[in-house]
């Protein structure tokens, strides 16, 4: 299936196992160097799509790679500068509201990102449900985009978001030359299926099995890698 692909891969949940904290992933040195031959042989078509900010993917080892961060909102090509909006002042005002709600509930983490603000509940699921009235509250009071993840509620400006990054990047070199192959595991993963689909692609979802618009499913990270590993060897 990698044959002629442009490959669009999620990052957490998908290269990596989601962990307890966002700052608790590692990248291993061996999943870098299979990326990048898979890179060389597609020629190039390989890239990161990814809720994380572009700045943290880079911190994360994939400054080489094509990037598409914050769920669409940035883009960079290898070791090049960000193209990004600037972050709002709604943003702030909101990631202090987050704060408010969380300094006093155990288990609750805010994740501060170059244009965006999460809230974590992982750690302290009991507190979900008003997490989540809380993001949507102030989503539409500051006129933000609720993006609902796993375990997680994330505010960022609208305009964007994993689908219209696949079509972004497909209409540009290195990508156009491909057919778009989307592989992801979260429901924010679900737009960027839909646009490989449209594009006459298709998606992959790994993990448990849910409706899904992904035509082919993956297991879990080690069945994501072992499919990569056997596209460089084909």
């Amino acid at each position: 299936m990698l044959d002629g692909a442009s490959l669009f891969l999620d990052f957490d949940g998908t290269l990596t196992p989601i962990a307890a904290t966002p700052d608790g992933v590692a990248v291993d040195q061996d999943l870098l160097r299979l990326l990048e031959r898979l890179r060389e042989r597609l020629d190039g078509r390989l890239a990161i799509v990814s809720g994380r900010s572009v700045a943290t993917l880079r911190e994360l080892g994939f400054s080489p790679f094509l990037l598409a961060g914050t769920h669409g909102l940035e883009f960079a090509r290898p070791d090049g500068p960000v193209e990004a909006p600037d972050r709002p002042a709604a943003v702030d005002a909101a990631e202090a509201a987050f704060h408010a709600f969380a300094d006093d509930k155990s288990g609750l983490l805010v994740e501060r990102k170059s244009i965006s603000v999460g809230l974590h509940f992982r750690g302290a699921p009991q507190w979900g449900e008003e997490a989540g009235g809380l993001a949507a509250d102030l989503a539409a009071r500051h006129g933000l985009q609720l993006q609902p993840g796993k375990m997680l509620f994330e505010l960022r400006p609208g305009g964007a978001d994993k689908g219209s990054a696949v079509h972004a990047l497909m209409s540009r070199a290195p990508m156009k030359a491909g057919t778009p192959l989307f592989i992801g595991d979260d429901v924010t993963d679900e737009e960027g299926f839909a646009a490989a689909a449209e594009l006459g692609g298709n998606g992959i979802l790994v993990g448990t099995p849910r409706e899904t618009r992904a035509g082919f499913s993956l297991e879990q990270v080690a069945a994501v890698r072992h499919y990569l590993q056997q596209g460089v060897s084909a």
